[in-house]
């Protein structure tokens, strides 16, 4: 008896100091500008999905998209690693077929339009390594003002005549970027 109290006290101390080292470890805080992702169709019922989107979200701050994402450069389409496009089927971004797969999703902010660059570079940080002879397709697309601002930036998807439309919005910038089947 004395043995079996004995026993289940060493059993109960040990399971204790495990317990003790996995709260020791050490979890990231929430990121500033976390991930997000968008797909078509939304529903999550549904599970054959044309499009997705996996990305960042920054926020303005009190800060101009122009200075987060300056015109004329390649930006990575949200924050830390650059945005990641799947197509779970064959689309085309203006006349360009691009095959079902993933990619990465850049663009090109510009003052009245912005350019949508689909690359074949995967897992990259930012678009600081940018190698545009990895591009798949690019068509540049106007912008839009609205009188909403939007905080962080955002991506949604809508359904078209002929395909999908990918709405990215920041501040009061609004793109739509047309995929079609």
């Amino acid at each position: 008896m004395k043995k079996t109290k004995i026993l289940s006290a060493l059993a109960f101390a040990f399971i204790m100091l495990m317990s003790s080292n996995i709260e020791a470890q050490k979890f990231a805080k929430l990121d500033k500008s976390p991930m997000d992702a968008a797909a078509f169709p939304r529903d999550y019922k549904v599970s054959d999905k044309l499009i997705k989107i996996v990305y960042s979200r920054p926020q303005l701050k009190g800060r101009e998209v122009s200075k987060l994402a300056p015109n004329g450069k390649v930006w990575r389409t949200g924050a830390n690693e650059a945005a990641e496009l799947t197509l779970y089927t064959d689309m085309k971004l203006g006349k360009t077929e691009i095959k079902a797969g993933t990619y990465t999703f850049y663009v090109i902010p510009g003052e009245t339009e912005w350019t949508a660059v689909i690359n074949t570079d995967t897992n990259v940080w930012g678009s600081y390594f940018y190698d545009e002879s990895k591009d798949v397709a690019r068509l540049a697309v106007p912008v839009s003002t609205s009188y909403d601002e939007l905080e962080a930036f955002s991506i949604a998807f809508t359904e078209a005549d002929n395909g999908i439309h990918m709405h990215l919005g920041w501040g009061n910038k609004r793109i739509a970027i047309p995929f079609t089947n």
